[in-house]
């Protein structure tokens, strides 16, 4: 296999998240917050596009995921206390976050809550706060049904389909790094996607109307997983936020990656950072 070797953190509460670190190594720092559910791991073309880039990603397991130790209970806010952790391990005093799908609330939340840390902000498939009353009130039952979808995509794979549910590729069973990926998302346990699942259900812990530093949204066209409902909505809630849209689905090809980071480099010239909801900018496919 060829995956990137994987390091650690220990947090003063003994718990221990796990991490990769993609890109030059004099790129400027930014920490990748993954989707629900996802790992460390990432996919080629996303690889491909943060070693092409100027950026050094630090692209780590959220508690619960591929290693890093359970946190029952944690909130969305609570992954800023872990960013803070990972970038005082490296000395990054400033630094980018993006986040992807069930990892931009995350982003969201170092914007947010380090705000005199942090750079910029990107979000690509992002959601928005539940609303009131959808929070996920048995824990079992979720589990269960979480524990069923993961079966049905590993179902699919053993018929020799792709990586990517649904998506264009080879079959995954005969590439072990594509195995591994999928291990380490859907086969070695679910407790990181159900406590994101459970947090995404309550309150976020902070509010997204008191982020000041640049934000910038990204959405599919063809996004079967998140509608644009909930792009709408961060860039009419977010002052600084602006929208971007590519052609594609929910996972983008690796030009729209190679734009979010290139965006998230403070040395990239920026039109002036304003909110655009109505005309969002178009990115080429």
């Amino acid at each position: 296999m060829s995956l990137p070797v994987t390091f650690e953190l220990t947090r003063g509460d003994a718990r221990v998240l796990r991490y990769c670190l993609y890109g030059p190594a004099d790129g400027f720092p930014v920490i990748s917050h993954g989707g629900s559910p996802s790992s460390r791991w990432k996919l080629p073309h996303v690889v491909e596009a943060m070693e092409r880039s100027r950026l050094r990603l630090l692209v780590y397991d959220r508690p619960g995921y591929g290693g890093s130790t359970r946190q029952p209970g944690r909130s969305v806010a609570d992954a800023a206390e872990d960013a803070r952790a990972l970038a005082d391990a490296y000395g990054w005093q400033r630094f980018g976050v993006f986040g992807g799908s069930g990892g931009g609330p995350h982003a969201l939340a170092c914007a947010a809550l380090l705000a005199d840390r942090v750079t910029r902000c990107a979000v690509l498939s992002g959601i928005k706060p539940a609303d009131p009353g959808a929070a996920h009130s048995d824990e079992t039952a979720l589990r269960s049904r979480l524990a069923a979808r993961a079966a049905e995509i590993m179902a699919l794979i053993d018929a020799g389909g792709p990586e990517v549910p649904a998506g264009p590729g080879p079959a995954a069973r005969t590439d072990p790094d594509a195995m591994a990926r999928l291990r380490a998302t859907f086969v070695d346990g679910t407790d990181g996607w159900l406590d994101d699942s459970l947090a995404f259900g309550r309150p976020w812990q902070f509010a997204p109307e008191t982020i000041t530093v640049p934000v910038g949204i990204w959405r599919g066209t063809r996004d079967a997983n998140v509608s644009p409902e909930h792009a709408d909505w961060l860039l009419a809630h977010l002052p600084t936020a602006r929208g971007h849209v590519y052609d594609g689905g929910h996972l983008p090809d690796a030009p729209v990656y190679g734009h979010i980071y290139d965006w998230l480099h403070p040395d990239t010239r920026h039109p002036a950072e304003v909110p655009d909801a109505a005309v969002p900018s178009r990115l080429p496919s």
